[in-house]
């Protein structure tokens, strides 16, 4: 469906290669000339170009002081996150700060001492290990399951998890990177309540929220009712989805009044509640119409890349199995069919062929054999990426 939506559209050209050497851009000016980078997760196109129009506007303004957020920003967020995902959030939830991680950061720090312990899923962002390792706290894993060519979690292993004593936070990534599952309903009440008995608060990272593929609908974690709304806190960005994390802006939704106070104070003793004047102005635009028409050709796009690498890996890698992507643009392979592991193939790939993709490894537990791909790019430069693949495995 997305790329028959695609062919008709055609609106934004997703196929031009827009150079990003010598622009500082991390994930193409870390590598060495000549390496294709496919490994950190922001995406080669443009943003929409009502984010731009927008941005432009600002900086003819020429004055960049402290920001204050207006009201008009956070009815933009709530606007958007009703008309698209049947959720409401209210204004007085709201904290804004400078990106999801700092918002995990300082929610971990308002509801854990030193010593305490914060559920994960591995194989999963490693971002969260520093959060939990940065805040004296200790990780304990509810490791994801195979499922054929997919994953599921272990309902099991984490009601056990969730009933030790020091087990006071969990964070759920959804839709998950590196996986790439879009939790069902049913799977996020499982989670809830299991949270709930338990008394484990939920912290909800919901970046990749956009980022979803037919079939398989995003489900608001705050959506499930009142008693996982108050649970829970919610986090969110536009970033992902548009191409705009240098802007570092994001939301963190908290039903529980006195729970957002304490997570109020956190981002105040980080020292992250001041936010960047352009994220505001460039959220603003993005949950637009105009945004709106934008992020579905590019979900177009990126479903048809994926389908893709499916197609290349199939006749050409077949003893590399790729996971179903449901959402997300990161795709996640078993490499083990080589005989080598995740750290091996890496170093393989940038050596040999000067593709730079990321380890499994560093997701934790479970991703010892797999490499994560980043898809996020015009289908000609995929395709080279797919072709020194193919030439290493």
């Amino acid at each position: 469906m997305a790329g028959k939506m695609l062919e008709k559209m055609g609106k934004y050209n997703f196929d031009e290669i827009v150079p990003r050497r010598g622009t500082n851009s991390y994930k193409w000016d870390t590598p060495a000339e000549g390496v294709l980078p496919m490994w950190v997760a922001d995406m080669d196109f443009r943003t929409a170009p009502c984010v731009t129009e927008a941005l432009r506007r600002r900086v003819e303004h020429g004055i960049f002081g402290y920001v204050k957020v207006p009201q008009s920003y956070y009815d933009a967020v709530i606007d958007w996150f009703r008309e698209r995902h049947g959720v409401r959030f209210e204004r007085d939830r709201f904290i804004c700060t400078s990106g999801v991680v700092p918002a995990i950061s300082a929610i971990i720090k308002a509801l854990t001492r030193p010593g305490d312990k914060v559920i994960v899923q591995p194989p999963v962002y490693n971002c969260f290990f520093s959060s939990i390792r940065n805040n004296g706290c200790e990780m304990l894993p509810n490791r994801l399951l195979r499922d054929g060519l997919s994953w599921r979690m272990d309902f099991d292993d984490l009601e056990a998890k969730a009933s030790d004593q020091k087990a006071k936070v969990m964070i759920l990534c959804n839709p998950h990177n590196p996986v790439g599952r879009v939790w069902t309903e049913e799977e996020l009440r499982g989670v809830g309540e299991i949270c709930l008995r338990n008394n484990v608060f939920v912290i909800s990272d919901e970046i990749h929220c956009e980022l979803t593929y037919p079939g398989h609908d995003y489900t608001p974690f705050a959506s499930l009712g009142k008693a996982f709304r108050l649970g829970s806190a919610t986090c969110i960005s536009p970033s992902k989805a548009f191409n705009i994390a240098g802007l570092q802006i994001a939301n963190i939704i908290a039903e529980d009044c006195e729970i957002l106070s304490r997570i109020d104070r956190a981002i105040n003793i980080n020292e992250v509640c001041d936010v960047n004047p352009f994220g505001v102005e460039a959220t603003l635009a993005a949950y637009s119409p105009e945004g709106a028409d934008w992020l579905d050709e590019l979900r177009g796009y990126l479903y048809d890349n994926y389908m893709t690498v499916k197609v290349f890996f199939s006749e050409h890698i077949p003893q590399c199995p790729v996971t179903e992507l449901e959402g997300t643009y990161l795709v996640w392979i078993d490499i083990s069919a080589t005989g080598l592991n995740a750290d091996e193939v890496t170093a393989l790939l940038l050596d040999e062929q000067k593709l730079m993709v990321n380890s499994g490894s560093m997701y934790g537990p479970g991703g010892e054999n797999f490499i994560r791909l980043n898809i996020a790019c015009p289908r000609s430069l995929l395709l080279a990426g797919l072709e020194r693949l193919s030439r290493a495995l």
